[in-house]
């Protein structure tokens, strides 16, 4: 059968189809590490005026797409955006993170929330898409993204980041009817999120929940799993067609329920080996991954080493690669371009080793 070339490459990785090479793009590939976006984050210090200022969040999202062509050109946004759209304001500070004022902790806050109205609320993420489509062409797939229910409680709920997450925590243990009515609103909420974002635009989502990896298994079959499902559910009765990635920082210990989601792809860490993750998840569940981000920091043989091992693990069908993390600040540009350059050329370099 011949495919035509008018798929972009990546999402006919999502798909399943076997590919020559996989697709490539790096989490946070638009951040710190680029000095065109530190320039522009000291004329624009506010993150947020960064993400949903339309020209602003279009120029950063594009600055890794004119500087190394990925295969994969993602939103620049933040989890958290559409928390006030539902009644949970939020700030991100540069040297704290997240920061929510009146953390979510009560029945009278929780039934002060509503429902999320994306063209009223987030109205700059589809203009951002629809622009970065138009930009892209069928060159690359635009991706988007959202925050998980369990890891947008997590937030809601401490207030910040955290290290231990003992406050949601013992929500769940000792309030769980009020967990599970926030997971609720939180999963409906993102559901509609996703269709927003694919009705304006993207080609794959991603769905981040960092901090379920916190979780032990029974937790996280309770309190992260059957929200993700009801959030992929929704999504898929309306865009059956459009693959979903999964992502849990610390996963190794997950993936066999990363699964159970629904999700097309899971992102694996680097915390397993990727062979051993394709074959605890099966043929029919794509991986994306898995390379540690701190080898980019050292030198191009090392890099190249393990971009290709990865490669060879992971076959030639359902696998786009990443890093197995966000690329960290202080990457080397130089580095991050023999990133993408590797995996371009690695069905040539594959035959030749």
């Amino acid at each position: 059968m011949t495919v035509s070339t008018q798929v972009p490459y990546l999402l006919r990785a999502a798909r399943g189809e076997a590919l020559d090479r996989p697709p490539v793009w790096m989490m946070r590939q638009a951040g710190r590490y680029m000095k065109s976006y530190r320039d522009l984050r000291d004329k624009y210090p506010s993150f947020r005026q960064r993400s949903e200022q339309v020209d602003i969040a279009l120029e950063i999202s594009l600055q890794p797409w004119h500087a190394f062509k990925p295969d994969g050109v993602i939103l620049f946004s933040d989890i958290l955006t559409p928390l006030p759209g539902i009644g949970i304001p939020f700030d991100i500070i540069e040297s704290r993170g997240p920061v929510i004022d009146t953390p979510l902790r009560t029945q009278d806050q929780v039934d002060l929330l509503h429902s999320l109205d994306p063209e009223a609320d987030l109205s700059f993420v589809g203009e951002i898409l629809k622009t970065l489509r138009h930009e892209v062409g069928n060159e690359a797939t635009v991706l988007g993204f959202v925050g998980a229910p369990w890891t947008l409680a997590a937030y809601a709920i401490e207030g910040k980041s955290s290290k231990d997450y003992t406050v949601i925590k013992g929500m769940a243990f000792s309030n769980p009817t009020l967990l599970h009515q926030i997971l609720g609103k939180l999963a409906d909420a993102i559901a509609t999120y996703v269709c927003y974002q694919i009705e304006a635009g993207a080609q794959v989502v991603q769905m981040f929940d960092s901090w379920a990896g916190h979780l032990s298994p029974q937790d996280y079959d309770t309190f992260a799993l059957p929200y993700q499902q009801r959030v992929v559910q929704q999504v898929k009765a309306i865009h059956p067609d459009t693959p979903m990635i999964l992502y849990i920082n610390g996963s190794a210990g997950l993936l066999e329920r990363m699964a159970l989601s629904g999700v097309d792809i899971v992102s694996v860490d680097w915390t397993v080996d990727m062979a051993e993750a394709r074959r605890r998840l099966g043929p029919e569940i794509g991986v994306q991954g898995n390379i540690d981000p701190c080898v980019l920091f050292g030198p191009k043989s090392l890099i190249r080493d393990r971009i290709l091992e990865t490669i060879r693990k992971a076959g030639n069908q359902g696998h786009i690669l990443n890093l197995g993390h966000g690329i960290l600040p202080g990457t080397p540009e130089d580095n991050a371009a023999f990133f993408f350059e590797t995996a371009k050329q690695a069905d040539q370099l594959l035959a030749i080793a």
